[in-house]
């Protein structure tokens, strides 16, 4: 069975033809719960999110900030195991009928094993990987096995990345270009990076692939002040805080269904 990549692309040319960015939404599974992640990753998308990404929770991150650090580590203290973070991906998709990715470390992947994971992602309705660790140098049997499954492989570039190494990374990525607005980890702030908008700026010199960006994005004039320049906003810790925050689960849900609401409308013009 054949991943949706091809929607992952026809989503973000739809972003485009309207004259804006897309929304893109992280949450991990298995938090609170795998049941209650799945209702928070379906809320995302019902609320306003063009696209997701499914976390797997990971034991030793390097992306994630404190915020998803803790989510990471109730999900795995729950037992989560990459059969929840495939049905969380399943059911999203088969609810919403919008793209949902995996965003792993490689670890994980290259203990479950490549063929096995990528055969039963895109089985899932996966529409491909976000891949933060894993160096482009070395990704050739990851990127083999997901173009046969129609999946994306989405690489992570950085403000520190100089313009050879953003042509490598572009050359050998598909879905869409993650450009990190800073160096540092996730979590929301005040002000988003004046590093992005260079960033996105020089990766787009080197590919026709959208370039969405995420890190420090949490509201709706942060959102419009990224879709100004970017293809595609990424928001995760602000989605996990809302949960962390709320009083109870449906609460929780509800907070993020109504962010999904406000980033939408940020994504289309100034808030």
């Amino acid at each position: 069975m054949s991943g949706n990549v091809r929607l992952l692309d026809e989503t973000l040319a739809a972003a485009k033809a309207e004259g804006r960015a897309a929304l893109i939404a992280y949450l991990p599974a298995g938090f609170p719960t795998v049941d209650g992640g799945i209702e928070a990753v379906k809320a995302a998308l019902d609320g306003g999110a063009d696209i997701v990404e499914v976390g797997l929770p990971h034991s030793d991150p390097v992306l994630d900030g404190p915020v998803i650090q803790t989510a990471d580590d109730i999900a795995l203290r729950g037992g989560v195991r990459i059969a929840d973070v495939l049905r969380t991906v399943r059911e999203a998709h088969a609810a919403t009928g919008k793209p949902v990715l995996v965003m792993t470390y490689w670890n994980p992947i290259d203990r479950y094993g490549v063929e096995r994971f990528t055969a039963e992602l895109a089985e899932a309705g996966g529409a491909g990987c976000i891949l933060p660790d894993l160096p482009v140098q070395e990704s050739a049997l990851w990127r083999e096995h997901a173009e046969k499954h129609g999946l994306a492989t989405v690489f992570v570039v950085a403000p520190s990345s100089k313009d050879g190494r953003l042509a490598e990374i572009t050359a050998a990525g598909s879905g869409f270009v993650y450009a990190a607005s800073l160096m540092g980890v996730t979590g929301t702030r005040e002000t988003v990076s004046s590093q992005a908008e260079d960033l996105v700026r020089r990766t787009r010199a080197t590919t026709d692939l959208p370039v969405c960006v995420g890190l420090g994005v949490s509201n709706p004039r942060q959102a419009a002040e990224v879709a100004a320049f970017a293809d595609g906003v990424i928001v995760g810790s602000a989605f996990v805080k809302r949960m962390l925050d709320a009083p109870d689960h449906a609460a929780a849900v509800e907070g993020v269904r109504a962010l999904a609401g406000e980033l939408a409308k940020g994504v289309r013009g100034p808030a």
